[in-house]
């Protein structure tokens, strides 16, 4: 029996009941505490040069990965070492500590029905809660599309990307992930102060995503499917506005929701001050409305479903191949 699959079900299972485990003891907390930490080292210790701050930033990834890896592993060990059963409950909190379908889609509810109840500058601040880019500038539409994309891309980034590595490797190889991808938020811009420092993490995102994105991208198709959405718009949009973004992944799961919706996304965006020009994504069939923040949440809720049925049948049958048995933590 593998008791790491046991685990990953009840991680999500538990993800799904009760969402993310908030607490200033959560374990991403930590991780971006470290990478604070060590990116304020690396500008004092390293050269003020692109070349400098560039070999800073990979030692950052470097140890950040090591130490966000190792230490779940060594807990996962020492628990081992007292009882296979003990290990599975404590990877089984690992396992939902590192899931966020919950805490995302509530999230993107508040912006909802802040849109629906409260002046726009509520909906303006709740948006913000999710996103990177400046709210106070965004309309009521604008504030729908930010929230509508967020799910859509951390479907991926947030879920389905983290179940990928947590079946792969169990609890440490999900954190192993986590770590660099809460590099990439904290420091994967492309604008002063970060273009050098975190050219490294960004880079080793966008690597880590790389298949995972395309994967969310087909479950969140054929969920969108069984949910009766239009999946011949949703294929369309999708073959043709996945590269259209500056990250290879993220426009991955946006165009295939933007499809299945029949809306359009996208567009020029403010971070930090500074106007980025963005191609659109998805043909304008409506116009965007509150209500497509919820039927994105299903649309993710019912690809994640389908993402980890698919990835533990995956695994049980490369179990088989290789003719594995007996207990694997």
């Amino acid at each position: 029996m593998n008791l790491t699959l046991v685990a990953v079900g009840i991680g999500g299972v538990l993800d799904a009941l009760w969402g993310d485990p908030l607490s200033r003891a959560h374990p991403v907390v930590w991780i971006g505490k470290l990478i604070a930490a060590l990116e304020q080292l690396v500008r004092r210790v390293f050269p003020d040069t692109p070349a400098g701050q560039k070999l800073g930033g990979g030692g950052l990834w470097l140890m950040v990965v090591l130490v966000s890896t190792a230490l779940p592993a060594g807990i996962l060990w020492l628990c081992r070492m007292v009882s296979p059963w003990l290990a599975l409950v404590v990877e089984s909190v690992m396992c939902w500590q590192v899931l966020a379908l919950k805490c995302l889609c509530q999230e993107a509810t508040r912006v909802e029905r802040a849109l629906t109840e409260e002046p726009l500058e509520g909906a303006q601040r709740a948006v913000a809660r999710i996103v990177g880019r400046e709210t106070h500038r965004l309309d009521a539409a604008g504030v729908t599309r930010a929230a509508v994309e967020t799910v859509a891309e951390n479907v991926s980034d947030g879920v389905i990307a983290p179940l990928i590595f947590l079946v792969l490797g169990g609890a440490p190889l999900g954190f192993c992930y986590k770590a660099i991808n809460t590099m990439d938020s904290m420091l994967g811009y492309v604008d002063p102060p970060y273009r050098d420092i975190g050219l490294v993490p960004a880079r080793m995102d966008d690597l880590a995503n790389w298949i995972p994105s395309r994967f969310s991208a087909l479950m969140m198709l054929a969920a969108g499917a069984m949910l009766g959405m239009d999946f011949r718009q949703g294929w369309k949009i999708f073959r043709r506005d996945r590269f259209c973004h500056a990250s290879p992944n993220s426009a991955q799961t946006e165009s295939a929701c933007a499809g299945l919706l029949g809306v359009q996304l996208g567009g020029s965006a403010w971070y930090h001050g500074v106007r980025h020009e963005k191609p659109v994504i998805g043909d304008a069939l409506r116009a965007i409305e509150p209500g497509d923040i919820s039927r994105t949440c299903r649309l993710a809720k019912a690809a994640s479903l389908l993402a980890l049925v698919v990835l533990v049948l995956m695994r049980l049958g490369w179990n088989l191949l290789r003719g594995g048995g007996g207990v694997v933590i």
